[in-house]
This record gives C-alpha cells, structure tokens and sequence, in this order.
C-alpha cells in the first residue's frame, strides 16, 4: 500500500532531499514518487523553489528471513 502527499520544495532542493526531509528516508519513496509524477526526472537534481510535488511513501520492501544454523 502507498500513501501520498503533495508537498512543497525548498529552493535548490533534489527529490531525495525532499523525501528524507518528509519521510526521514529514501530508498523506495523516491522511485515511487517519480513514477507518480510524470516529467519530475528532469528537474529532480535541482527542483524550484515552491514546485508541487506528490511525495509517495512507499511500502516496506519484504525480506527473507535468513538463518544461520540451517
């Protein structure tokens, strides 16, 4: 399940700045949030000061569990 908001970047901010500021990490939220936001890639490295942007947290990845004595 993801959940989104639209949230607001401050000048001269990437997108994994953003996603680290909101969600306090990266991995995952800043693939999923590109994909919501068709055209974001390009400003992505250096977004404008105010640009709108549909921050997706996205779901935790599953793991294996791994055991050592098996």
């Amino acid at each position: 399940m993801q959940a989104s908001a639209t949230v607001r970047a401050h000048a001269h901010e990437t997108l994994d700045a953003l996603a680290w500021r909101h969600l306090g990490a990266t991995a995952g939220h800043v693939e999923a949030t590109l994909n919501a936001n068709p055209g974001l890639a390009k400003l992505a490295a250096d977004l404008p000061e105010g640009h709108a942007v549909r921050l997706v947290k996205a779901a935790e990845p599953k793991r294996p569990m791994v055991y050592l004595w098996d």
